[in-house]
């Protein structure tokens, strides 16, 4: 076996590399792709000036990262399968020209592009109030924006590693800090790893307590569809233990929660909320397919690690943001006094850490969808899910 890294960013060490292109001809030779790559460019002008980018393509699948944007993934294709959607903020946005106090804490949405961002890590969710301990040990109020820092915040190192055993291995690693004096110190290391010619990738987090007290984590993993997986008549699949929607608007469409619309003029935003089903070894599973069912994406996580689900629909017209969001977290996406109140807020020890890994396989046939759907559906055989058709007080308390 043979492993090699390159640094392309390293603030500590005075690192930076202004461009960075390798493929077989620079670096190791993969059995799993010979025309397999990995670049890095610096986006220029308007509020994407200064902004990241790393292209790795595996030889069939192809997905762009953004280290300063806390290591989200911008968009991906797989087989000429476009994986993302077509936000109303087109390019990715340089988190100096975010303003998440915007809109009454909703400014969140104005770099919001992402096929993959995460909301976290010292809270996620809507705004609002929250109270915490100041300097001084007394009760404070503090206003929480939408979603948390953490995807407007950049990674101060920055790493590819390439390993050779078997078909080959491409691994980009990041290292960002949510840390401020007086406050929360955590600090996210994310590695996106791919295996050289193969339909998959994964996700592997690290979120490390910094300080020497408790500090609290809440971390949801925005994963966000637009055409063509989202469609009329595309559907999510999920081995269901309990759901509940939102709120009576949500309620009003349980019925068919798992069925998309397409562009809708006016549509309100719908979410659900799920507690799922696991597998013996605790691994999870959810799909979303095109309303053929020979396209998709799925998502396998330990359920431990990532033990709630939203699914959030937007299905409003293209120019407003087309989208669906499947989101695995360790909470729900409500204001964090009410997760906390729930037990859903994740307390690390003094020097503690929390593990996170989501494998994501894409489906391009209709043999491969119907094979994913088949194992979800044994996940479910074993339990009878329990379908709320009103918000449910433990939930969201709407």
């Amino acid at each position: 076996m043979t492993e090699k890294q390159w640094v392309l960013t390293d603030v500590a060490g005075g690192i930076w590399l202004d461009d960075f292109d390798l493929d077989p001809q620079d670096g190791p030779s993969l059995a799993g792709a010979t025309n397999w790559s990995v670049q890095k460019r610096t986006l220029q002008g308007g509020v994407s000036a200064g902004v990241d980018v790393v292209e790795v393509d595996n030889g069939r699948l192809t997905m762009s990262i953004l280290p300063t944007r806390g290591m989200g993934l911008w968009k991906g294709a797989c087989d000429g399968l476009a994986l993302g959607w077509n936000s109303p903020v087109p390019q990715p946005v340089n988190p100096a020209f975010v303003n998440q106090s915007d809109r009454s804490g909703l400014g969140w949405l104005s770099g919001f592009n992402e096929l993959l961002c995460r909301c976290g890590l010292s809270s996620n969710g809507a705004p609002g109030t929250d109270v915490i301990k100041n300097n001084e040990g007394n009760a404070t109020e503090t206003e929480l924006t939408l979603h948390g820092k953490i995807a407007n915040t950049p990674a101060h190192h920055v790493a590819v590693s390439i390993c050779d055993t078997d078909a080959g291995t491409i691994s980009v690693t990041g290292v960002v800090d949510e840390t401020m004096m007086f406050g929360p110190s955590l600090q996210l290391v994310s590695t996106f790893s791919t295996t050289a010619g193969s339909n998959s990738f994964s996700i592997i987090d690290e979120v490390r307590n910094l300080q020497g007290t408790p500090a609290e984590l809440e971390l949801l993993y925005h994963t966000n569809f637009g055409k063509p997986l989202l469609e009329e008549g595309a559907k999510l699949v999920a081995p269901i233990l309990e759901m509940a929607p939102r709120d009576t608007h949500a309620a009003a469409d349980i019925d068919s929660y798992d069925v998309y619309l397409g562009p809708t003029a006016g549509y309100a935003e719908q979410c659900y909320f799920f507690e799922l089903a696991a597998d013996e070894a605790g691994q999870t599973r959810v799909l979303l397919r095109n309303r053929a069912g020979d396209c998709g994406l799925s998502m396998r996580y330990a359920k431990s690690q990532l033990p709630w689900l939203t699914q959030w629909k937007c299905t409003q017209l293209e120019a407003d943001g087309y989208v669906t969001g499947i989101e695995p977290g360790t909470d729900f996406p409500n204001l964090k006094t009410f997760e906390r109140e729930q037990g859903r807020v994740v307390v690390l020890p003094p020097g503690g850490s929390y593990q996170v890994r989501i494998d994501f396989e894409i489906h391009g046939t209709a043999e491969a969808v119907a094979t994913t759907e088949h194992e979800i559906r044994a996940l479910q055989e074993h339990f009878v899910p329990q379908v709320h058709r009103t918000a449910l007080p433990k939930y969201s308390g709407s």
